[in-house]
């Protein structure tokens, strides 16, 4: 098949010793950051891309180290969630249910092991998926024109973050925001300058790495700085009992199925726009519990309740490349990231990359697969060691953050300008946080704002003024009532899964 040949090719791109270093160097900072509660992954790959670019790498190196991270970090979310009860993430909030309540009966090693397992059956699955869905997604979106481009935007902006925020109208505010943000500069069309302020720096615009960084690594320390000299986790995860690092053979095969049901929903998930490896985990989780849950042993340390959703938000993960790459629109928030960085690198995502950049897609998806069994060597072994990283004191670790986020920042513009501009995201992301407002929809707003609107003028412009072309296409008619679900089901269903989450956090 002509897909396998491609990812033949994408091996040999892979398989160096620079590409094969960086996987493994981002799939140990990535289980580092996930294992830290309230890193996550997001955070994780906007901290690194100033040393992406620090380090002079070029796309596919770069690429490969991002997207390691991003894995990374997805595994190592169920670290504190196991040992502390305290998600390292979102996602990983589902196997807290499950993955304490093993902790405190003394199977820790056992939950993480498990876990681990359960994550690289999730992700290796969902790249498999990535490898044969994302080409006949491409030869779909051959089918858009600028109308039914705006309706994908309008789609992605209507459905990202509304389940995992608390506040579809926050989730609104904050896309509104990200769209003013990239409004700012010189107006292509017209050339007036909008929302500069007479400050000739922002003619260009304001870079949106600049914004990345700011709202997510930068917030972070001041999320710190706002917390300083508070009681820490790290007593407690001193406490728990380690046990035995691996599970039994009759465990692992009771949780085989449970891993492949969990993969598949994790990955339908992941490919929605905008539902992400939240949902992906909840709907494992909850299936897995009503399908096998006979005798009413989930939430009182089920082994299944623990690789369910670790399946589920691992497949996911993956399954959200899949629109990110084939169409250009991120399925997540970490993909929103990895998106600015292949925007940064001039690599323009959509159905045109894998023509255009073969060796940047195909070598990025094998590395993924590499990625996958680095990660299952190494968690299982290093347990131990992830486990002490969670005592590593936020005193030490915020300063380093804010370094390698100013020398990165400043290596990639040269500007001291810029460095201003990034505190003051750093500032209005700490605002944003304290507010529960989410910021993935800013992100996204910044990264697509000015692609939407020039769609939107190119519509326009075809139809001579008249607004009907934007419903016109049976195309697009089917992502404006797609959008129109999304924005609304979460405020129906996000208040059921927070609860449940809610509920079974407090047993």
């Amino acid at each position: 098949m002509d897909v396998l040949g491609s990812l033949g090719d994408g091996f040999w791109i892979a398989i160096t010793w620079q590409n094969m270093a960086l996987a493994l160097l981002g799939c140990f900072l990535g289980t580092v950051m996930g294992a830290l509660p309230g890193l996550g992954p997001s955070n994780g790959v906007a901290i690194l891309i100033p040393l992406a670019f620090t380090l002079g790498l070029p796309a596919t190196p770069a690429m490969i180290l991002l997207t390691s991270v991003y894995f990374g970090a997805m595994y190592g979310g169920r670290i504190s969630s196991i040992l502390l009860n305290i998600p390292g993430d979102e996602p990983a909030m589902m196997t807290c249910l499950d993955g304490y309540p093993m902790a405190q009966q003394g199977r820790a090693g056992e939950a993480l092991a498990l876990s681990g397992v359960a994550s690289f059956v999730g992700a290796f699955l969902s790249t498999w998926g990535l490898v044969f869905l994302a080409p006949q997604l491409v030869k779909l979106a051959l089918l858009f024109g600028p109308a039914e481009y705006f309706a994908l935007f309008t789609l992605a902006f209507a459905t990202l973050g509304g389940i995992s925020s608390s506040n579809q109208a926050k989730s609104a505010f904050a896309a509104a925001l990200g769209v003013g943000i990239a409004m700012v500069g010189v107006d292509g069309q017209t050339g007036v300058p909008r929302f500069t302020f007479g400050e000739v720096h922002l003619y260009d615009g304001i870079d949106f790495l600049v914004a990345i960084v700011g709202l997510f690594a930068l917030s972070e320390v001041f999320v710190f700085l706002e917390h300083r000299g508070k009681e820490t986790a790290e007593g407690k995860a001193a406490t728990v009992g380690i046990g035995r690092i691996t599970p039994s053979m009759s465990v692992l095969r009771k949780c085989t199925p449970t891993m492949l049901r969990g993969s598949a929903l994790g990955f339908v998930a992941g490919v929605l726009p905008g539902a992400g490896a939240s949902l992906g985990s909840f709907i494992a989780y909850s299936f897995e519990k009503k399908l096998v849950d006979r005798e009413g042993t989930f939430g009182k340390g089920d082994p299944r309740g623990v690789a369910a959703p670790e399946a589920g938000n691992n497949a996911a993960a993956g399954g959200a490349l899949v629109p990110m790459l084939a169409l250009g629109v991120p399925g997540s928030g970490t993909t929103a990231v990895l998106l600015a960085m292949l925007l940064a690198l001039n690599i323009t995502p959509g159905p045109l990359l894998f023509q255009q950049n073969p060796d940047v897609v195909w070598g990025l998806i094998a590395a993924l697969f590499i990625a996958n069994f680095m990660l299952l060597a190494m968690n299982i072994p290093m347990v131990g060691m992830f486990v002490r990283v969670l005592l590593v004191p936020p005193r030490i670790l915020m300063p380093i953050v804010a370094m390698v986020s100013f020398v990165g920042i400043y290596g990639i513009s040269g500007s001291s300008f810029d460095l201003l501009v990034m505190v003051v995201f750093g500032l209005l992301g700490w605002v944003l946080r304290k507010l529960d407002v989410p910021l993935v929809p800013i992100i996204l707003g910044v990264l697509l704002g000015n692609q939407m609107e020039a769609n939107l003028r190119r519509a326009l412009t075809i139809s001579d003024g008249e607004w009907g072309i934007l419903f016109a296409s049976p195309l697009a008619l089917v992502l404006w009532a797609i959008a129109i679900i999304g924005f609304i089901l979460p405020i129906v269903v996000g208040g059921v899964m927070r609860r449940k989450m809610r509920g079974g956090l407090a047993d």
